[in-house]
């Protein structure tokens, strides 16, 4: 049935990647599909109290086994810790009328105070009477002007098949209350490849620093609650499948 969430076996959970160990992947399946997803918080060593700039770095990946081509991700669904604080006070903002039509160098420029995040995403392109290609981008994360109060993310990305196109994705912040967690965003992907392409790479690190009243301010902050910071995220495919994950990413107390 459309939109029911499957049964995910998770094959691989909570191993370390990375040299030190700062953070933890999934990776799960269903049927030939399989997805992986990684968070990162850096730096790892944080206060017990107040806030200090962190950057969190996510990565997901979406294959088959089979060497079929994947369903197309539909959206991407965050719940971040809420040990951290996102902090738009004093941030220049950058609006979608400034983004529209620009090459991500273009975006860069335009909007340099308010670039938040960098990354890449890739799609495998099916187009009738061609073989299977990957198609790569830059992604640009610019602070958006407040919804409701709400700080939200402008994505850039841009593509050159069938023609080139600039691909422009509001992200709302919200605030929640939900055990652990004390954000929400929504991330609706957009179509790809003229509806030919499905996304197989999604990975941006966001985070930024500025100076505020002689003191270093982040994009976000946070402080070590427990021993870790918390992601939970859910990606959801168009044909119906859902695939939900925990992420930790360790911390500690100044030593």
């Amino acid at each position: 049935m459309r939109g029911r969430i499957r049964r995910v076996a998770v094959f691989a959970a909570l191993l370390a990647v990375g040299v030190c160990a700062s953070a933890y992947a999934i990776t799960a399946e269903v049927g030939p599909v399989w997805i992986s997803a990684t968070a990162t918080l850096h730096p790892r060593e944080l206060p017990a109290h107040g806030n200090k700039p962190v950057f969190l770095s996510s990565v997901t990946r979406v294959g088959t086994r089979d060497k079929s081509t994947p369903p197309t991700l539909q959206t991407l669904l965050f719940l971040l810790d809420r040990n951290g604080t996102v902090d738009t006070k004093g941030l220049p903002v950058c609006t979608t009328a400034k983004l529209e039509g620009t090459t991500p160098a273009e975006a860069r420029q335009r909007c340099a105070g308010a670039l938040v995040g960098k990354g890449k995403g890739r799609a495998l392109v099916t187009m009738p009477g061609r073989s299977p290609f990957v198609i790569t981008s830059p992604i640009s994360l610019f602070n958006g002007p407040p919804s409701g109060g709400l700080p939200t993310l402008i994505a850039h990305a841009y593509e050159t098949v069938p023609v080139p196109k600039t691909l422009l994705v509001p992200i709302e912040i919200e605030r929640v209350a939900k055990g652990r967690y004390g954000f929400r965003a929504e991330i609706q992907m957009p179509e790809v490849a003229g509806g030919f392409g499905a996304p197989i790479l999604a990975e941006a690190t966001i985070g930024a620093v500025r100076k505020r009243g002689g003191r270093q301010v982040g994009y976000i902050n946070a402080h070590c609650a427990g021993g870790r910071l918390q992601v939970s995220g859910k990606a959801l495919f168009t044909n119906g499948d859902s695939f939900p994950a925990t992420l930790t990413s360790p911390c500690h107390l100044p030593r």
